[in-house]
């Protein structure tokens, strides 16, 4: 049946990493779910790329902005379109797995990134707003984010966890779901409902860690780490939703919060340009590619269930950076950081162009 349903069979889901309106109104999106394209990703850099880089949304936008709509009404019934009509698509997926996949995310302003409240308030807002079952809430997993995690859960909000960069963060992302369950639960709600992932970044730890080896003059651990924090990470994945804690929540419906790879394309020309998908095959996991790296995948991609094996060594090369000094608890929270800043950046940059656009039809 083709390549992404082959990986449905180790337990792994394809998402898509981008977001556009002539993507949904072609049948381009359509197709991509025949093919068994599970669900889609969005972050701010997305939106930017579509409202800012197409004409698309033109007209769309010079109605709104003659009607007397701020920049903010107007990004917002741009973004909410976009997010309706691709959860619609994917709805029949949504049913079809029993709530496990056809999921579509949205983050919350990334310049609240910071504060706990104003992301709940937020994420509260825009869940009810959308209305559909088969919608996630982004929310960066910064100190911050993740209590507001925890009570979005408890809420009964479906959350994406994301820029997730770090094994101590994961599991605080990880923990905070478990509780918010427990949350949910002891008020009465349904835990059946209620689904999240974590997206923990791959591609960009690479980038980070090679340009310190490099350095150091250490060509042995190249292309090594990104790998390694994931498979670690799956590890702990897999301690954490086991054991009593978890077979209770389990006894009364819930889902596993499935790992989600992020920031998968390869960014390094030297390395395989589907390195970050045929080497995180594995159960309980999600994969979202942006549209290149789907289309090398589809192309020439290798599947096999390769997260699973070599952990001991995944540990050992991480091991192997700290006896070289490479800290890269210090490099994944600086990731965190120009993560954060990054998405804050393109959330500016759309908001501006929208306004210029505003104000030459008004």
């Amino acid at each position: 049946m083709g390549k992404l349903h082959d990986l449905a069979g180790f337990g792994q889901a394809i998402w898509f990493d981008y977001i556009q309106r002539s993507l949904i109104s072609s049948g381009e999106l359509q197709d991509l779910i025949d093919q068994g394209v599970r669900g889609v990703t969005s972050n701010p850099t997305i939106f930017e790329k579509a409202i800012a880089g197409s004409h698309d949304y033109d007209d769309a936008l010079r109605r709104l902005a003659k009607n007397g709509k701020s920049t903010q009404e107007i990004y917002e019934e741009l973004v909410l379109r976009d997010i309706l009509l691709t959860a619609d698509l994917f709805l029949p997926v949504y049913v079809s797995t029993r709530g496990l996949d056809g999921f579509v995310s949205l983050e919350v302003n990334p310049k609240l990134a910071y504060d706990t409240d104003r992301t709940v308030e937020e994420g509260k807002r825009l869940f009810k707003a959308l209305g559909k079952p088969n919608v996630m809430i982004k929310v960066p997993a910064t100190d911050a984010g993740i209590p507001a995690v925890e009570e979005l859960i408890a809420s009964g909000v479906n959350v994406n966890v994301t820029l997730l960069f770090s094994i101590s963060q994961y599991v605080k992302a990880a923990q905070a779901y478990l509780s918010g369950l427990e949350k949910h639960l002891s008020s009465g709600g349904d835990i059946s409902k209620i689904a999240s992932v974590a997206s923990f970044f791959v591609s960009r730890v690479d980038t980070s860690v090679d340009a310190e080896l490099e350095k150091l003059g250490n060509k042995d651990l190249l292309g090594m780490a990104a790998i390694a924090n994931a498979k670690i990470a799956y590890g702990r994945f897999k301690e954490i939703f086991s054991g009593k804690r978890w077979e209770g929540l389990a006894g009364n419906g819930a889902h596993v919060q499935r790992v989600l790879w992020a920031s998968t394309g390869t960014k390094n020309p030297r390395y395989s340009d589907t390195l970050y998908v045929d080497k995180l095959i594995g159960p309980h996991t999600v994969n979202t590619l942006p549209p290149a790296t789907l289309g090398m995948f589809l192309d020439h991609g290798q599947i096999s269930p390769s997260l699973e094996t070599g952990l001991q060594h995944a540990k050992d090369q991480i091991d192997q950076l700290d006896r070289l000094g490479l800290s890269l608890d210090a490099i994944t929270k600086k990731l965190e950081e120009e993560g954060v800043r990054s998405f804050a950046a393109s959330f500016d940059s759309l908001m501006n162009s929208i306004e210029a656009k505003r104000k030459e039809v008004m």
